[in-house]
């Protein structure tokens, strides 16, 4: 070997030894982060084997060993809030710096598309944006991944609440740190880990669903490797096309799906506006053609009209009676001004080509935003349009993350923990809504898997109960899934340090995601208020609202008493009685009631209904008429008193 050789070897084999003594934390850790007051503070992360580890913060000095497998972890002592500090982490040939550390209060805010809702897009959101300027309440955006094995790290940045940064805060979470920091004063750090349209079992580990007898069977067939995944995810859209439609259709068919004359007897319906993944077409990536046909009679002028269709996901191409009438790309506001003469007296043909690039795909704006505008006249276009799938894309064969259980849980939470927090706010549920009776079991499952993995003990954990939403008209009569999931919501209640916001008055009938995500992050700081941080229990009736306690039944009449209420009950709205109850006799047939306050007792009464056996309060998909609330301002709990069957009770968990 040769001088200049043997140099080159050296300087390889010196490089490729500093490469692995290099020490590392994961991403949970960075500039800006927010670490847990008051506890201790796990630190961990990667070096050579054997290395000494040196961690360094607010005036404390650890040091740790690695093990044989390259990693390390240690345990800062409890710290009091504040900073900014920095952080480092030395090993023997490198350190990490980590500037403007805080200490105060770390949440994990978790869950589907209603906690992933960024404050941009609430109510008022822009002006919220632009008034956001809190320097000490910061954000961790987790990445979207997704894993059939446990990870070890997570993409993501901490980044400090400005009006530069706030619109792409989680708005649940930022309405709820602020109310936090108001409160206690200290800085506040979420850790935003969601994901729109999930499951409960994908946020599950693989070892709590399989202690659980009645939930081990979702991971006795987990796949291996993402090709297994692949090839099964093909046949399986596959199957959907063929069963759902007979198969795709052919380049020449396309072209003809703008045709008003187009015989679509055969095509399927949906409630538009709305996510598609939720309306039959499950982790489909591709084009969709909606049609719906108008009517407009005579009388009614159709010139000078404008078709506005609110948000597409992701892009569109859209004819009016076979004319293209306007194209546009991404989630921008639709409004196309339509050609004098287009329109005609009696039937039109509206045709949208959808294009959905990934993820959630359809027209997806707000309902009262979908509608045909002229100078006197506004046609509504809200309600069941008809589809028909016409391309599929490679990568909706790859898994989604509903595809299996654990996928989430083993990307997104998995490699959070053990992170020093102080609870968790959740708000999840709607993707479960069909087989609400299996939720009583996976969703505590869920909390105590978390808690368990955390090591923290019974750490605060505060959900969101289901707002709101005709889902699919369900209610007493017909039966309703969103009612038996609130049902099994409120029952998770049992479980120590947990908490709940009722959100029945808040949701928008015809939106999934309604836009008040302020009021949903007050009433979970309240309920952090109580669980988390209340040790005197002054506000052991400030937080909640009402709760059925008992039933008596006397002259016809059905006396319900509730917890929660120590200063009694009101209505709050314009009608000025109580609305939302409803009551039964042994028949099982539920009619509206009349109700009445009294104290902290309602008086239940209806004229079909000689002796009372049940009452309902709020059972309904779309359950907004309800009005009760304790004089603290915290709406009641929907409830029911018998138990029936429900329309869930046979729902089971089995992927997408």
């Amino acid at each position: 070997m040769n001088r200049l050789s043997g140099y080159v070897l050296a300087l390889v084999l010196l490089t490729a030894s500093m490469s692995l003594a290099a020490v590392r934390v994961p991403h949970v850790f960075g500039d800006h982060m927010v670490l847990q007051r008051r506890k201790p503070v796990p630190v961990w992360g990667w070096a050579s084997p054997g290395e000494r580890i040196t961690i360094a913060l607010n005036g404390q000095t650890k040091t740790v060993k690695t093990g044989k497998d390259g990693t390390w972890r240690l345990r800062l002592d409890p710290m009091e809030a504040g900073g900014p500090y920095q952080m480092t982490v030395a090993g023997k040939s490198n350190a990490v710096t980590l500037s403007d550390v805080l200490l105060g209060e770390v949440w994990v805010c978790s869950g589907q598309s209603n906690m992933e809702w960024p404050l941009v897009a609430a109510t008022n959101g822009k002006e919220e944006v632009r008034q956001a300027n809190y320097p000490t309440i910061r954000q961790l955006l987790v990445k979207k991944d997704l894993s059939l094995t446990p990870k070890d790290d997570i993409a993501g940045e901490w980044a400090v609440c400005s009006p530069a940064t706030a619109a792409q805060f989680t708005a649940v979470g930022y309405f709820f740190a602020r109310k936090l920091q108001k409160d206690l004063n200290v800085p506040v750090g979420l850790v935003n880990t969601s994901w729109g349209g999930t499951h409960s079992e994908t946020w599950t580990s693989r070892e709590a669903l399989a202690r659980d007898s009645t939930l081990r069977y979702m991971v006795e067939k987990l796949p291996a490797n993402t090709e297994e995944v692949i090839k099964s995810g093909k046949e399986r859209t596959e199957a959907l096309m063929q069963t759902q439609q007979g198969g795709m259709p052919t380049a020449a068919e396309q072209r003809a799906f703008p045709d008003p004359g187009l015989n679509t007897s055969q095509w399927k319906s949906m409630n538009v506006p709305g996510d598609w993944q939720w309306s039959g077409l499950p982790n489909i990536d591709g084009v969709v053609w909606f049609r719906r046909e108008v009517l407009i009679p005579e009388g009614q002028s159709p010139d000078s009209m404008t078709l506005v269709m609110g948000s597409i996901d992701d892009n569109d191409s859209t004819f009016v009676n076979g004319q293209l009438v306007g194209t546009k790309r991404g989630l921008n506001k639709r409004e196309y001004i339509l050609p004098s003469g287009l329109l005609k007296t009696g039937r039109n043909v509206i045709a949208v080509r959808v294009d959905d690039t990934g993820g959630a795909g359809g027209i997806v704006g707000a309902a009262d935003q979908l509608k045909l505008v002229g100078p006197n006249d506004e046609i509504p276009l809200a309600g069941q349009w008809q589809y028909r799938v016409s391309e599929i894309s490679p990568w909706s064969y790859k898994p989604g993350p509903n595809s299996y259980p654990t996928q989430l849980f083993n990307a997104m939470l998995q490699p959070l923990i053990p992170y020093a927090i102080q609870g968790v706010i959740w708000y999840q549920g709607e993707s479960n809504a069909g087989r609400s009776y299996q939720y009583r079991r996976a969703f505590p499952a869920m909390i105590q898997d978390w808690r368990q993995r955390w090591g923290e003990g019974d750490f605060p954990f505060l959900f969101v109960q289901l707002a709101s939403f005709d889902a699919s008209g369900g209610n007493s009569q017909k039966g309703s899934g969103w009612a038996e999931l609130r049902e099994a919501q409120t029952m998770t209640l049992s479980l120590p340090a947990t908490g709940m916001a009722v959100t029945s008055d808040i949701g928008e009938s015809h939106d999934i995601h309604p836009r008040n995500k302020q009021d949903v992050g007050l009433r979970l700081a309240a309920e952090a208020m109580r669980v988390a941080y209340d040790s005197t229990g002054k506000n052991a009736a400030e937080s909640r609202g009402p709760m059925f306690d008992k039933m008596t039944v006397s002259n016809g009449q059905a006396v319900l008493i509730f917890k929660n209420a120590p200063d009694g009950l009101m209505t709050k709205d314009r009608y000025g009685y109580v609305r939302g109850f409803e009551v039964a006799g042994a028949d099982q047939q539920f009619h509206y009631a009349k109700a009445e306050i009294r104290g902290d007792s309602v008086i239940v009464r209806a004229d079909a209904v000689a002796t009372p056996v049940a009452v309902r309060y709020g059972w309904a998909d779309d359950n907004g008429d309800v009005n009760l609330y304790n004089k603290a301002g915290f709406p009641a709990v929907p409830f029911r008193t018998d138990r029936w069957k429900g329309i869930t009770e046979n729902g089971r968990f089995s992927g997408q």
